[in-house]
């Protein structure tokens, strides 16, 4: 059996909140997109992406294909607006199959696994301070306060979908195992592991894991749209 628990908040510094999330056990479908932009942009961007992730997907596309056509449509309605800006989200999706997950991301919103005690980050951010660390420059520490770190090198609607780099990854989902996918607002506020201590809490449901997450952000500073979607298999 699945359980879910999903919750998103403006946070404290922002006046719109243009994250977005879906989960459907039906369809074994669960994702988080952050919209960037400015204006309502970014809240288009995230909407448009998730509609058609949705749209595909209950159409039998595969998860990275749907994906891929998120990053089309962004683009062709941001062109037929005449936007002066592009707008922009990132995305990240899970499928649940049986006994297996297929998890895909372009961004910085990230998907951790939670099993055995243990939380390990499955995506690896699409972002400049990313970058930094994987040539040494800079340590995961220095990263968390970089002046750039909220600056994504892919995103849907910005990256031309010829470049447009959707990482994928499969596993196996066994009970007692939860997959939380969430936006930069809440990896901003709430470090590894403290997200670790809350998935571990034995006695709280899904939902009441997400409630702490997202309350922990903002007791954090709230600096973002906070979003947070948790799967967890009994």
């Amino acid at each position: 059996m699945i359980e879910f628990g999903h919750l998103t908040h403006v946070g404290l510094r922002r006046d719109l909140n243009e994250d977005t999330y879906y989960g459907d056990s039906e369809l074994g479908l669960w994702l988080v997109a952050d919209g960037m932009g400015g204006h309502e942009y970014g809240e288009v961007a995230s909407a448009l992406a998730r509609d058609t992730i949705v749209r595909e997907i209950r159409a039998g596309t595969s998860l990275v294909q749907a994906i891929r056509i998120a990053d089309e449509e962004i683009i062709r309605t941001s062109r037929r607006r005449n936007d002066a800006l592009p707008m922009g989200t990132t995305v990240v999706a899970a499928r649940v199959n049986g006994a297996r997950f297929e998890v895909a991301w372009v961004g910085d919103s990230r998907v951790y696994l939670w099993r055995d005690g243990q939380l390990a980050q499955l995506s690896q951010d699409h972002s400049y301070v990313q970058e930094l660390i994987a040539t040494g420059a800079i340590t995961h520490e220095q990263a968390r306060s970089h002046p750039h770190r909220n600056v994504v090198t892919q995103a849907l609607g910005v990256t031309d979908p010829r470049n447009l780099n959707v990482e994928s990854m499969t596993g196996e989902l066994r009970a007692g195992m939860q997959l939380l996918l969430c936006s930069d607002g809440l990896t901003e506020e709430v470090d590894d592991a403290q997200i670790a201590r809350v998935l571990g809490q034995h006695d709280c449901s899904a939902q009441e894991c997400v409630d702490s997450l997202v309350a922990a952000a903002l007791d954090g500073g709230g600096s973002d749209n906070i979003t947070a979607v948790l799967v967890r298999r009994h």
